[in-house]
């Protein structure tokens, strides 16, 4: 397990529990009891710690290299997964992937970002940074579900798009605008999930939706805090103000009316127990999608307008 920098003390504990374990293993020694006392002060830090957590240390959560990402909750929560590619102009985008399958039985369009979770993945997918054929391959998807009568999922976990100047010599910012158009022009159901980082239009483009869930330890953001410190104070140093300052986390976004619902990670966060916080979110998906079935398309569109522009 890696722990965060806030986390120290605990993992502090947890090493010398590792050794009173090896010391036991190494004699006759019985340290059960001394064992027992540690791991139940670790498992007490570790509740107190994300009782309280700060914006900042909420980003670092977010971020953790361990969470579950977009194939482990396809592997979850979605049976008969079938990939679609390409956005049939320029390429297929590794930072976006989608394809039709099926959430406890209801047929769906699963679209979002993977960031990969070992070097060589997350060149692949480019460390879920989307660039234009990404955003029009998800327009793809979006407007063949739609055809077809099929509600679309989408699961946000980016930084933001790519910035390269490639990006944006083949309409970078014009390939965000139109996904987020397709998103508000759907005439089935979308609900979106904010599963780690939800970064600037490269996250909005995936979660103009109905309904919009957020992972309890995820962020939310038009820019990230150190985007935000190096504008506002000339420095990425001043990181944690900037996170404080901007609202980004689940708990101040519900309250502002952008998001519609938290839903709760495993103690310690996702990364602490993969398999709980994707089994959370897949009956989180489940129950939303329930609750918009069978609705006529002008009605999920009036739904999803009225829930826009009564945000602020």
């Amino acid at each position: 397990m890696m722990f965060l920098d806030f986390e120290k003390p605990i993992a502090e504990l947890r090493t010398r529990v590792a050794e009173l374990r090896d010391t036991a293993d190494s004699g006759s020694l019985d340290i059960e009891a001394e064992v027992g006392k540690l791991e139940a002060k670790a498992d007490k830090m570790l509740r107190d710690t994300y009782a309280k957590l700060t914006p900042w240390q909420k980003t670092q959560v977010a971020r953790h290299p361990q969470r579950p990402h977009l194939k482990d909750y396809i592997a979850g929560f979605v049976d008969d997964f079938m990939p679609l590619a390409g956005d049939r102009a320029f390429a297929d985008d590794q930072a976006i992937i989608g394809g039709l399958g099926r959430i406890g039985g209801r047929r769906v369009m699963v679209i979002g970002h993977e960031k990969g979770d070992d070097t060589a993945t997350r060149l692949k997918h480019n460390f879920g940074m989307a660039k234009p054929e990404g955003y029009r391959k998800a327009i793809r998807l979006m407007e063949l579900a739609d055809r077809f009568g099929i509600p679309v999922v989408t699961l946000v976990d980016t930084s933001g798009a790519f910035p390269g100047v490639q990006a944006e010599e083949r309409g970078q910012a014009e390939a965000i605008a139109r996904s987020t158009e397709a998103c508000l022009a759907l005439g089935v159901p979308i609900v979106s999930a904010v599963v780690g980082e939800g970064g600037s239009g490269g996250a909005i483009a995936l979660a103009a939706a109905n309904r919009v869930l957020m992972f309890e330890h995820a962020v939310y953001s038009v820019i990230s805090p150190e985007g935000c410190a190096s504008i506002l104070w000339r420095t990425a140093e001043k990181a944690a103000d900037a996170a404080d300052a901007m609202k980004i986390t689940a708990q101040d976004l519900e309250k502002l009316g952008v998001v519609d619902r938290i839903v709760a990670e495993p103690m310690g966060g996702a990364h602490r127990d993969a398999q709980a916080a994707v089994a959370a979110l897949g009956k989180a998906l489940g129950e939303e999608l329930d609750a918009l079935a069978n609705l006529p398309a002008q009605d999920v569109r009036r739904l999803r307008r009225d829930k826009f522009l009564s945000i602020g």
